[in-house]
C-alpha cells in the first residue's frame, strides 16, 4: 500500500514517524500548518495512535507495600483503589504512563502470598501472570518492615521469571529511612531505590531506572519472529464448541485430546499445520469460562494461558456452538479479541446438526446479538464431518489482509472530504464541529488519527468507521479512531 521502496526492492514498512513514508509526511505536516495545527502537537497524535503496543511494566510485591499508591504516582492521577490494608487490589489492572517522552503500560496487581488458597491464591496467579506478560518489573517492598519471608519468596519467582527488575524500597519518609531501605541489598536484586509513592520523594530517580530497564518497543514480534514465518492463529471460544475438534480436522490427524467433557484442554497447545498451500501455527486454547474472577483451580490458570496466547495471536478464530444460542459469554469472548486488536473470523461449528427452524433463529441472533462484528468474516463449519473447512484458510486470509491495510493519505483525506461535504457533523450547542484531515498512523490493527476543529460525537466515530469499511475494506479487523481537537491559537502560550 505504501509506495517507498528500498535501494534492495523491498517496500519501507518502519518509519521515522509512524506509517507515514517521508514525502507523506512532509505533505503531511505542511497540511497540519495551514489548518493551523502545531506540528509538536501533530507529531505526537501520530505517535500516540501509530504507537502499536506499548512496552509493559509489572509492579509487584506483597500485599500492603504500597503498589497501588506507587501506580498512581507513575500515571500521576488517582486512579488505583487505595486503602489502608490488605488485599484492596485484585485483579491485574492496566494504566498508561508516561515519563521523559516514553510512553508505557504500568500493571497494577494484587498482593502475592505463597501457600494461600481460595480468592488470596487467584491474585496470586494474576500477579503471576503480570510478571510473565511484563518486559519489565518494579518489586515494591516495605522498608520499614524490611524483607520478609514472603519477599524473598517473591525475589525466587522474579528470578525465575528472568525479568529486569527494579527494587523499590517504599515507604521512606526521610533521610532516616534510606538506611532501612539499604538493608534491601540482601534481596540480591540490585540497588535498591528508595521512595515515598504517598510523597513522590525518589519517584523520579527509580523511573529513570525504570525507563533503563524496559526496551523501546515490546518483545511481541508476529510471524514467528521472522520474515515469512508461520502466521499465528488462535482458537478460542467457550468450553466444548469443538476447537480441540477443529484443530485434528484441519490438521488430519488427532494431534490433541477430544472428549465429550468440557474443559479437556487446559494449556495453549501450538501445532504447525499445512494448509492452502501455506504453513500456519494454530494454537488450540481452553475453553473461557465465565468471569476469570469468579474460576479456580486449573480452569482460573488455563483462562490466564488463554489469554496469553490471543495476545501473541495474529488473528483469533472464534468457534460459536451454532445448535446453542449466542450467549453473553460468546459476546466477551469477542469483546477480548477486538481488545486486543487481532483480527477476526467467526466459525460457527456443529453446523451439521442444524435444522431450518435453528437456522431461522441463529441468523435472527447473528443480526442483533452480533452486529458489532458484522465486519468479521463467517464460516459454517462442522469440526466433525469436516463441512466447508476448505473455507477456514481463505477467511483467515481475508482477514490478516484487512488487518494489514494501510490507505495512503492523500486518498484518506480525499474520502474524508467527500464524506463531510455529504455528512456533516450535527450542529450542538450551536457549534458544528468539522474533521479538517487525517492519517493512518498504523497498521495491525488499522490506526486512524483525524484533527478536527472541535468534539466529534461517538455516534459520528462510529458513522466514519462505517464508511471507512465500505470504502476501504478492512474486512475481519478492529479500526481504532482517534481524534485530536485543534486548540484555539495561544492557548498553550498561557
Amino acid at each position: 500500500m505504501n509506495d517507498d521502496i528500498q535501494p534492495d526492492g523491498s517496500a519501507e514498512h518502519e518509519y521515522e514517524h509512524g506509517a507515514l513514508g517521508d514525502v507523506e509526511y512532509a505533505e503531511f505536516v505542511e497540511l497540519a500548518a495551514e489548518e493551523g495545527f502545531d506540528i509538536e502537537d501533530v507529531e505526537g497524535a501520530i505517535e500516540a495512535a501509530g504507537h502499536g503496543p506499548l512496552p509493559v511494566l509489572a509492579v509487584v510485591g506483597r500485599p500492603n507495600v504500597g503498589k497501588s499508591t506507587l501506580v498512581n504516582r507513575i500515571i500521576g492521577r488517582r486512579e488505583a483503589v487505595v486503602e489502608d490494608k490488605p488485599g484492596v487490589t485484585r485483579d491485574r489492572v492496566t494504566y498508561e504512563a508516561e515519563w521523559a517522552g516514553r510512553r508505557f503500560k504500568v500493571v497494577d496487581t494484587g498482593g502475592w502470598e505463597q501457600d494461600v488458597l481460595g480468592i488470596d491464591a487467584s491474585v496470586a496467579a494474576q500477579a503471576e501472570y503480570a510478571i510473565e506478560a511484563a518486559d519489565a518489573v518494579v518489586f515494591v517492598v516495605d522498608a520499614k518492615v524490611g524483607a520478609t519471608d514472603t519477599d524473598e519468596a517473591v525475589v525466587r519467582l522474579l528470578r525465575k521469571a528472568g525479568k529486569p527488575v527494579v527494587l523499590c524500597a517504599n515507604k521512606v519518609d526521610g533521610q532516616s529511612g534510606e538506611a532501612d531501605a539499604a538493608y534491601l541489598w540482601s534481596l540480591g536484586l540490585g540497588e535498591p531505590h528508595p521512595v515515598s509513592a504517598l510523597h513522590g520523594r525518589g519517584t523520579g530517580d527509580m523511573l529513570d531506572r525504570v525507563l533503563e530497564a524496559l526496551p523501546e518497543a515490546p518483545r511481541e514480534t508476529f510471524g514467528g519472529g521472522g520474515i515469512g514465518g508461520p502466521r499465528r492463529v488462535a482458537l478460542i471460544g467457550r468450553p466444548n464448541v469443538g476447537k480441540s475438534s477443529l484443530l485434528n480436522k484441519v490438521a488430519g490427524e488427532e494431534r490433541v485430546v477430544v472428549n465429550e467433557l468440557a474443559g479437556t484442554t487446559r494449556d495453549p497447545v501450538d501445532e504447525l499445520i499445512e494448509l492452502g498451500g501455506k504453513t500456519w501455527k494454530f494454537v488450540d486454547t481452553a475453553g473461557i469460562r465465565k468471569r476469570v474472577h469468579l474460576q479456580q483451580g486449573a480452569d482460573y490458570y488455563a483462562s490466564l494461558r488463554t489469554a496469553a496466547a490471543v495476545e501473541k495471536a495474529e488473528v483469533a478464530v472464534i468457534l460459536i456452538d451454532a445448535s446453542e444460542s449466542v450467549s453473553v459469554q460468546d459476546q466477551r469472548i469477542i469483546t477480548m479479541a477486538v481488545e486486543a486488536g487481532r483480527a477476526l473470523v467467526i466459525a460457527y461449528n456443529k453446523w451439521d446438526t442444524l435444522d431450518e427452524e435453528r437456522r431461522y433463529y441463529l441468523e435472527r441472533e447473528i443480526e442483533t446479538e452480533l452486529a458489532q462484528i458484522a465486519w468479521a468474516p463467517r464460516v459454517n463449519v462442522s469440526a466433525r464431518t469436516g463441512r466447508h473447512m476448505e473455507r477456514l484458510v481463505p477467511a483467515i486470509e481475508t482477514a490478516l489482509a484487512g488487518w494489514e491495510t494501510r490507505v495512503p493519505t492523500g486518498r484518506l483525506n480525499a474520502f474524508l472530504g467527500e464524506l463531510v461535504a455529504a455528512h456533516p457533523h450535527p450542529i450542538r450547542g450551536g457549534k458544528q464541529p468539522r474533521i479538517l484531515f487525517g492519517t493512518q498512523a498504523g497498521t495491525k490493527p488499522p490506526r486512524f488519527v483525524l484533527f478536527a476543529s472541535g468534539f466529534i460525537e461517538a455516534g459520528y466515530r462510529r458513522f466514519i468507521e462505517r464508511r471507512l469499511r465500505e470504502e476501504f475494506g478492512f474486512d475481519g479487523t478492529p479500526i481504532h479512531i482517534s481524534v485530536r481537537v485543534r486548540e484555539k491559537r495561544g492557548a498553550k502560550k498561557k
